[in-house]
């Protein structure tokens, strides 16, 4: 089962969702690539999503770096792979999608590998918006190039390239 609970910030209203193993997923508004939460059960005292809550809370409060939340992602090995080394971005820096493609020992897999990026489902949590083109320039984001400018802005980092 799938519990869900909306959640205010300063993006907007953020769909958060998560099984009994952990946070699932973490929607914008028109989230480019979220198809709604039909049959899932809001639970406003769920222990992930309150948890998660929180940590957002404090992470745009600029109070929190890191998070620490209890993940359950679903995708294909290649697309955990890159899930996990989006992780280990520190806040304030970014990446090209060339370097995530490289660090998960797939140098050649530059274009599957933002795919995958795009198909993240727990923005900011696993912080997709720290990968920039290569030309340092922003480049798509599920919840819009805005809302990525915004992010990287809160996280201090400042962006060299034209935006695409």
């Amino acid at each position: 089962m799938i519990y869900y609970i909306e959640h205010s910030s300063p993006l907007g209203p953020l769909l958060l969702a998560a099984t009994e193993r952990g946070l699932c997923g973490l929607y914008f508004e028109q989230h480019k690539y979220f198809k709604g939460a039909g049959g899932w059960l809001r639970e406003d005292r769920h222990p992930h999503l309150r948890n998660a809550a929180l940590q957002l809370d404090a992470y745009f409060a600029r109070e929190r770096h890191t998070f620490d939340i209890a993940l359950d992602t679903v995708g294909t090995p290649f697309q955990q792979a890159v899930w996990r080394a989006l992780q280990e971005l520190s806040f304030g820096t970014t990446v090209s999608y060339r370097a995530i493609a490289q660090r998960i020992g797939n140098p050649g897999a530059i274009r599957a590998a933002g795919t995958a990026i795009g198909r993240n489902p727990l923005s900011i949590i696993v912080p997709c918006h720290r990968v920039l083109g290569a030309t340092g320039a922003l480049s798509g984001y599920a919840g819009g190039v805005e809302r990525k400018r915004y992010l990287l802005a809160l996280e201090g980092t400042v962006i060299t390239g034209s935006c695409r």
